[in-house]
């Protein structure tokens, strides 16, 4: 049974406190310190962005904030995803780490333009993840098809097949920018790598179980870069 409005909100606002609250402890815990201002400045940004986005779809599309909340290993339904999203989440944890490492030992000598570069490019990957969301209302954290579910082909999906993929780009490079470090910036290809081995698997369920995606697929020849790939 779907939860009610009221339930969802109280649901959703634990949920992203307890996220900050663990974000927060990772990154000042591993730095060793409060006196980090690429660390708050960080924080800041990302969970602004993180509260803005979920309080916009619980007033505008409930259905899908629902979908989105059910994210992680173990709310994956398919094996392979559940081991691809595990190798994801230990790859995020490696970017948060490492640059919060990074400050506690002094490896990089960052300049403040990177750093106000770094929180650019994570509020550029926001913008899009809000974008495609509002785009496709389908859009779950894991991978499924849910009833009614039908192919998304204009907008950003008619460019690639994989805009929110796409998105998480910026994302993995600013994020360790952001926070003042160069050797955070080793974790990217980790992600990359974990992000092409899920869209891959995803493609496979949805041109067996989504009617229409395989016609979509020959149309929309790219995945995730224009005259890329």
């Amino acid at each position: 049974m779907q939860a009610g409005p009221d339930d969802l909100g109280k649901r959703a606002a634990w949920a992203t406190l307890k996220f900050m609250a663990f974000l927060a402890v990772l990154l000042f815990a591993c730095a060793g310190t409060l006196a980090w201002w690429q660390g708050w400045l960080f924080l800041a940004n990302f969970c602004g962005w993180s509260i803005a986005t979920t309080l916009y779809f619980y007033r505008h599309d409930r259905a899908l904030l629902e979908r989105r909340m059910r994210v992680g290993p173990t709310a994956e339904r398919e094996p392979a995803q559940k081991r691809i999203q595990l190798f994801n989440v230990l790859v995020m944890m490696v970017l948060f780490v490492v640059s919060a490492l990074d400050r506690r030992f002094g490896w990089s000598d960052v300049p403040w333009v990177a750093v106000i570069a770094g929180n650019l490019l994570i509020a550029i990957a926001f913008l899009g993840f809000f974008v495609v969301l509002r785009q496709n209302s389908f859009a779950s954290a894991t991978v499924q098809i849910v009833e009614g579910q039908r192919v998304i082909s204009d907008g950003l999906y008619g460019i690639v097949r994989h805009p929110m993929y796409a998105a998480a780009f910026p994302l993995a490079v600013g994020l360790p920018l952001a926070l003042g470090s160069w050797w955070g910036l080793v974790g990217v290809p980790l992600f990359v790598a974990g992000l092409v081995a899920r869209l891959l698997d995803e493609e496979k369920h949805l041109a067996r179980d989504l009617p229409g995606y395989a016609e979509y697929r020959s149309r929309v020849r790219y995945r995730l870069f224009p005259g890329l790939w």
